[in-house]
C-alpha cells in the first residue's frame, strides 16, 4: 500500500511537468530510493554509490556545459533559485544518483550478478553496461518533452530529436557507465568481505515499480492540447508529437525492461523456495 501512495502520484504528476507538484514527488521518490539502498545494500556502500555518482555526474556536467562535451551546447533553465554546484542545480546529481541506483538493482537482476557488487568479471563488465542502458532508456523518453514542453533546460544548436541532439544520449551513456563502472569495480575489490545481497527479495520490487512508473509517467500528458513548441534553435514541433513518442518509446522500452526484471526476480523467488 505505501507503495501504492508514491506510484501513483508519480505516474500522474511527472512525465514533461515541471512544477512544483512534479519536483514535490520526485524529490520524495530520490528520498525513498536512498533509504531503500540503505537498507539493502549497507550504509557503507550505499555512502559510496552516493558519493561517486554525484562525483561524476557533477563533474562531466560542468564539463558539459563549459564546453559542450559529450553532451552537446545546453544549459539548465530550470532550479534556478536552488544551490548550484558549478553550473549545475543541486537537484540533477540526486536525480542521477536515484535513477542510477534503479538501474543498478534492473541490471543485477537481469544479469543474475549480486546487488553487493560483482563478484566474477563477466558481471564486473556486464553490470554497469546493462544499467547504463537502462537509465539512458528513461532519458531518451524524458528529455525531448522536459527541454521543449517543460523547459527545463535548453539545447542551443538544436537537435534532429525533438530538439535534443544525438551527443546527449551517447554523453548520458558515458556519465552513468562511468560512475557505474566505478562502483562496480570497488565492490569487485570488497567481494569477499560482504555477503550475497538479497537479490530474490521482493523488497527488491520498490526501485524497478518507481522506474516502470517514471516511464508510465508520459501516458498521462497524451491528455493535454496540442501546441507549438520552439527548441534552442528556434525550430518549431508540435507538443502532442513529443508526448506521443515519449510514450510510445517508454512502453517499448522501459516498460518491459522493467517487467523483466519483474519476471527474473519472481524466478529467483520461485528458486528458491524450491531449494527450500
Amino acid at each position: 500500500m505505501w507503495v501504492s501512495l508514491l506510484l501513483l502520484p508519480a505516474i500522474f504528476y511527472q512525465g514533461a511537468r515541471t512544477g512544483p507538484l512534479a519536483q514535490g514527488v520526485a524529490g520524495l521518490s530520490i528520498a525513498f530510493l536512498a533509504v531503500h539502498a540503505v537498507i539493502v545494500l549497507g550504509a557503507p556502500r550505499a555512502a559510496m554509490f552516493a558519493g561517486i555518482s554525484l562525483a561524476v555526474t557533477f563533474a562531466i556536467e560542468n564539463i558539459g556545459t563549459a564546453t559542450g562535451v559529450p553532451y552537446g551546447h545546453y544549459a539548465f533553465l530550470v532550479g534556478s533559485t536552488l544551490i548550484h554546484i558549478g553550473a549545475i542545480p543541486i537537484i540533477v546529481g540526486p536525480l542521477y544518483c536515484a535513477f542510477g541506483y534503479q538501474a543498478w538493482i534492473i541490471a543485477c537482476l537481469l544479469v543474475g550478478a549480486d546487488i553487493n557488487g560483482p563478484r566474477d568479471r563477466l558481471s564486473l563488465i556486464a553490470v554497469p553496461v546493462v544499467a547504463a542502458f537502462t537509465i539512458t532508456q528513461w532519458d531518451v523518453v524524458m528529455d525531448p518533452p522536459s527541454a521543449t514542453i517543460g523547459h527545463a533546460w535548453i539545447w542551443f544548436d538544436g537537435g534532429g530529436y525533438f530538439g535534443v541532439p544525438l551527443s546527449n544520449f551517447l554523453g548520458w551513456f558515458l556519465t552513468t557507465w562511468i560512475f557505474l563502472q566505478l562502483f562496480a569495480l570497488a565492490t569487485y575489490r570488497l567481494r569477499d568481505r560482504h555477503p550475497r545481497g538479497p537479490s530474490a527479495s521482493y523488497f527488491l520490487v520498490f526501485p524497478i515499480l518507481t522506474y516502470m512508473a517514471s516511464g508510465l509517467s508520459h501516458l498521462m500528458p497524451l491528455l493535454d492540447p496540442d501546441m507549438r513548441v520552439l527548441d534552442g534553435a528556434g525550430r518549431a514541433w508540435s507538443s502532442a508529437d513529443i508526448r506521443t513518442s515519449a510514450a510510445v518509446i517508454a512502453l517499448f522500452t522501459m516498460l518491459p525492461t522493467s517487467l523483466l526484471a519483474l519476471i527474473r526476480l519472481a524466478q529467483q523467488r520461485a528458486a528458491v523456495g524450491d531449494d527450500g
